[in-house]
């Protein structure tokens, strides 16, 4: 599994069910790293696309302990065990993880990479993702240029896990 997020600098993600940051580019990036792979998500992720709906050219896979969770075109794992079941015949590198929080935090140490997107800034945030500059086992593979939109600085990064 592989994982991916834009971050900032201290490594938030969202507040109050949303994207911290309006960056057309990275919105460009998850799409490019995410079309056609198997995506793992949690229930509130899914309620925060677009419409509550799954991603088009994706098989979407809601992680949930919620017994009655039931939604048109995704499905459902509601444990790590099921969730390794429904991605068995899928190569390790097609299965991507894209949120939110508890999900980043259940699944990092599974992954073999995580595709993050470094926000230069600072923002308010309520979620957050795991420090991977501070966590055994992980670190920085590259970085690419830096970019700016909307005013801000950004650069598509990738961790590798090591351990």
């Amino acid at each position: 599994m592989r994982a991916i997020a834009c971050v900032d600098m201290a490594w938030g993600i969202g507040l109050k069910g949303q994207m911290l940051f309006d960056l057309p580019g990275d919105l460009a990036y998850f799409a490019r790293m995410t079309r056609g792979k198997t995506l793992v998500m949690g229930r509130k992720t899914l309620e925060s696309l677009p419409g509550g709906r799954p991603l088009k050219d994706r098989t979407n896979i809601i992680l949930t302990r919620d017994p009655g969770f039931s939604v048109p075109g995704v499905l459902v794992a509601r444990s790590v065990e099921e969730l390794e079941g429904l991605t068995a015949s899928i190569p390790p590198d097609d299965v991507m993880v894209i949120g939110g929080q508890d999900i980043y935090t259940l699944l990092i140490d599974r992954c073999d990479a995580a595709y993050i997107t470094r926000v230069y800034a600072t923002s308010p945030a309520d979620r957050f993702f795991p420090n991977l500059d501070k966590r055994p086992g992980w670190q920085i593979a590259r970085c690419g240029r830096e970019q700016e939109e909307n005013g801000l600085r950004y650069a598509f990064c990738e961790y590798e896990r090591i351990e």
